[in-house]
């Protein structure tokens, strides 16, 4: 699927392109699952054009699995026919995911545990890394209370799954509807909205230690629910670098994916998926996902 221009989902057309060059230190992946992120609706609108330089036409997507088809030059930890996943960001915006072959730097591809099935390693990499790298920087403990803003959702459920397996107390905002499933993983929640605040401290009557945000729009509320010298961070407002919080946009890691999908694979994470596309319906899977999804949205490749 390719777009030859900034636009909406429709803008995307299913179109023959050449196969991807391979250079050395990279691989090519026989693409069997590619899943549906925000950024890539957010990239085709131009939203993030400022950002990153955009060479038509481009092919969406950062999330893939499938097998190895052939490694280039100084590529000895893959072979072809190794199942591998990948966070497949460049750092330009062409040639991605939603395509039957993509070129992955070595740097950013994992192997997939034999226990772990196609859609959840298609479904892992961007949210679960992200999840990661929003932890990691927070320094979370067994010793903190930490207050996740859309606990439900993509990132934010793998976040509530990683911090309470640290061994933190999890406290997560999500719609009622979502709030049984939240509790099903141990978290404490909480509805958003008016008054956010104030239901916070009903459960944390001393503030709480830190504050993953995965929705963007909520830094008055983080800040009131702080303790002193509480940490903070987002994946979705920029602004928290005004209030000494950290704006985390995560790299590809190759050796933290597949740290996640060894968890995967003996059961201490879960990758909740919410329906699977054909190719030719990237559209719609684009669409689905702006609606919000309870799970990853997937697009087979197996054409």
């Amino acid at each position: 699927m390719t777009y030859q221009e900034y636009g909406d989902p429709n803008t995307l057309k299913l179109t023959d392109v050449d196969t991807p060059k391979v250079g050395p230190g990279e691989v090519l992946i026989r693409a069997e699952r590619a899943s549906v992120n925000p950024v890539d609706w957010k990239l085709m609108s131009g939203a993030l054009d400022p950002m990153m330089n955009t060479f038509f036409p481009v092919i969406p997507g950062w999330d893939v699995f499938g097998v190895v088809e052939q490694v280039g030059p100084d590529v000895p930890e893959f072979s072809p026919g190794d199942r591998v996943a990948s966070y497949a960001r460049k750092d330009f915006v062409q040639g991605g995911t939603y395509a039957e072959y993509v070129s992955v730097p070595a740097t950013s591809v994992a192997h997939v545990p034999e226990a772990v099935g196609s859609d959840a390693a298609a479904g892992l990499p961007l949210t679960g890394l992200t999840a990661l790298r929003c932890l990691q920087t927070l320094s979370v403990t067994d010793k903190d209370t930490v207050l996740i803003h859309a606990a439900s959702g993509g990132v934010g459920h793998l976040a509530s799954q990683l911090a309470l397996e640290m061994g933190a107390r999890v406290i997560g905002t999500a719609s009622e509807a979502n709030h049984q499933r939240l509790r099903d993983i141990g978290v404490e929640p909480v509805i958003y909205g008016d008054g956010l605040a104030d239901r916070v401290l009903e459960l944390a009557p001393d503030g709480v230690d830190a504050v993953v945000d995965c929705v963007g729009g909520v830094l008055e509320q983080t800040l009131a629910v702080l303790t002193d010298g509480g940490r903070h961070v987002s994946i979705a407002d920029p602004t928290v670098l005004e209030q000494q919080g950290r704006w985390v946009w995560v790299r590809p890691d190759g050796a933290r994916l597949e740290s996640l999908l060894e968890r995967v694979a003996d059961g201490r994470l879960t990758v909740d998926i919410d329906s699977i596309y054909p190719l030719e319906k990237a559209p719609e899977a684009m669409e689905h996902n702006q609606r919000g999804a309870r799970g990853k949205i997937l697009i087979d490749l197996m054409r």
